[in-house]
């Protein structure tokens, strides 16, 4: 079964814009226009993450995720914003919000950081699967560890943030200045790095690396991990 995301945003255009990036990472959306409707929302039925507007008439976002939190619901939540303020992102993740993305937002990025969301939150249950599959590779998410072919091959911080980053999300294009968000966590964009990094993995995990059969450059795209 697909994973169900709720939208929260008294916004028609952005709602349809956040369903539609949703949905184009295989899972599903419902929209809340309010606080009021989504507590509403939350009580009826469960839902595996939360995506939340903050400046919306009557309960605000804020107001929202502290009421959710007090009523003891984990289910993670990320905050969709406008605001660039940091100490708007410092409020929003102390009352309890797990992730902070502003506008305008890349869809693909927002879809990885759901997905690695949701698998981050599962983990965190007794008895959840630790490890991400596919193709040859293994990786742990407990240990941080990464195995081809059951041997374990030994990486870098950014090498692990990365390999995990493609293992989530096969198959699906990823631009350099997308990689550098997701893996150094910042806005201004180091491409250098990236192909460093990207050669780097390259030399660890490939049968050739100057032929690679798993991580792919696409042309005046970017990078494709393929099994």
């Amino acid at each position: 079964m697909a994973d169900t995301i709720l939208i929260v945003d008294d916004d028609q255009s952005v709602s349809l814009t956040l369903s539609k990036a949703v949905q184009s990472s295989g899972m599903e959306a419902e929209i809340a226009n309010s606080g009021e409707e989504a507590l509403k929302r939350l009580s009826e039925k469960r839902f595996d993450l939360i995506l939340m507007d903050i400046n919306m008439p009557g309960m605000d976002g804020f107001q929202t995720v502290e009421s959710i939190r007090k009523q003891g619901i984990q289910t993670p939540i990320i905050i969709i914003s406008g605001r660039k303020e940091d100490i708007d992102t410092l409020y929003g993740l102390n009352i309890g919000a797990d992730d902070y993305i502003t506008k305008p937002f890349n869809p693909i990025t927002l879809g990885a950081k759901i997905k690695a969301l949701i698998r981050r939150s599962r983990n965190d249950l007794p008895g959840s699967s630790q490890q991400i599959s596919a193709g040859p590779f293994t990786y742990n998410t407990s240990t941080l560890r990464f195995y081809k072919n059951g041997e374990e091959i030994s990486l870098s911080a950014k090498e692990n943030a990365m390999i995990k980053l493609f293992m989530d999300n096969v198959n699906r294009i990823f631009s350099k200045d997308m990689i550098y968000e997701m893996v150094w966590g910042d806005s201004i964009i180091d491409e250098n790095a990236v192909m460093v990094y990207v050669n780097r993995l390259r030399q660890k995990i490939e049968d050739d690396p100057s032929e690679p059969r798993y991580i792919h450059t696409v042309r005046g795209l970017g990078y494709r991990f393929v099994i």
